[in-house]
């Protein structure tokens, strides 16, 4: 592997309720290289989306963030919003899953794209508008010089999807952090906006970190996968054995209830239950309750990650055991 160019140690999201304290990330270790594409992987509520709103300082006022979580050497939970807003945009930017919300509403498109150019690398107005324009052509949009002009609520879904892509990219940033970018986009433009991150990363060295429920996508972008379930990592490996050789029990099931070209829906397997309560978390495996092969120890007894053969790791008491017996 190439240098690494971000890295977190023991990140930790958590949430201030009227209830009480929710956990929502646990001791997150993540170590990507520059031009790799890092897939998170797990259902709603996994911690996916909280653990890189963190790393860009966007968590809800009831939130905190502990650990670390440092790009080419600087840790970004330790600097002030000021601090942070030399980064954002330039060197790390962020696809938000939900473009409405991520788009400031009372401006027009031409300005929100250009403003991210003027301030981080100093261009004019009209070196800006020309920029802007050629990306906002490269993602995709119908007409982009109508679009410019126009505001958020004028645009489709599909269309503020893709104008939010435009501006992550816009900065040829170090690291791209993509949650469900491709979700309110048909497949056509999912094909040229997958192709369009893998242009940024064999052009500029770019690392990607890919939020999706889409396992296709993943098969067919990334080099690693994280799979996530309540807060932590319970699974990593190389994007090829993942699929090919799953080791961990919710990452079989992920698989098995996935839709598939070469097999009937009919043979599709439902995770039965529901994720644990992120406020009272199990002494045990958190996936044990909804596991098919668990055992009484799988309940008592939290297994840790730890690493396994080809560069993997995993977190099974099960899966550990028979790594253990001799061949």
């Amino acid at each position: 592997m190439t240098e690494s160019i971000f890295k977190s140690e023991d990140l930790t999201v958590r949430f201030d309720t009227p209830e009480g304290e929710v956990q929502a990330v646990t001791g997150l270790n993540l170590d990507i290289a520059a031009g790799e594409t890092v897939a998170i992987v797990g259902e709603s509520g996994s911690g996916k989306s909280q653990t890189f709103l963190s790393v860009m300082g966007l968590l809800a006022r009831n939130g905190r963030a502990s650990g670390k979580a440092v790009l080419e050497g600087r840790d970004l939970l330790k600097m002030r919003p000021r601090e942070l807003d030399v980064y954002r945009g330039r060197d790390i930017s962020m696809v938000f899953q939900d473009p409405m919300t991520g788009l400031n509403p009372s401006l027009r498109i031409s300005r929100q794209l250009t403003e991210t150019l003027e301030v981080h690398q100093g261009c004019t107005r009209k070196e800006a508008d020309a920029r802007a324009l050629a990306m906002l052509e490269a993602v995709g949009i119908p007409d982009p010089k109508r679009r410019f002009r126009m505001y958020p609520h004028e645009l489709s879904g599909g269309m503020r999807q893709r104008v939010m892509i435009a501006m992550a990219l816009l900065c040829e940033p170090k690291l791209l952090i993509a949650d469900e970018p491709t979700t309110a986009l048909d497949v056509t433009i999912q094909a040229q906006i997958l192709e369009l991150f893998g242009q940024l990363k064999t052009a500029f060295d770019t690392a990607l970190i890919l939020i999706t429920h889409d396992l296709g996508v993943v098969a067919g972008l990334a080099d690693r996968v994280f799979v996530m379930y309540a807060g932590r990592v319970v699974e990593e490996a190389p994007v090829d054995d993942l699929f090919e050789d799953p080791k961990h029990p919710y990452t079989k099931a992920l698989l098995a209830s996935t839709p598939r070209i070469d097999t009937d829906l009919e043979s599709l397997e439902p995770i039965l239950g529901r994720p644990p309560n992120l406020q009272r978390l199990p002494k045990g495996c958190a996936f044990a309750a909804r596991c098919a092969f668990a055992q009484a120890q799988c309940h008592d007894v939290r297994p840790p990650l730890k690493s396994i053969a080809n560069q993997r790791t995993c977190a099974c008491l099960l899966v550990e055991a028979e790594e253990r017996e001799p061949v």
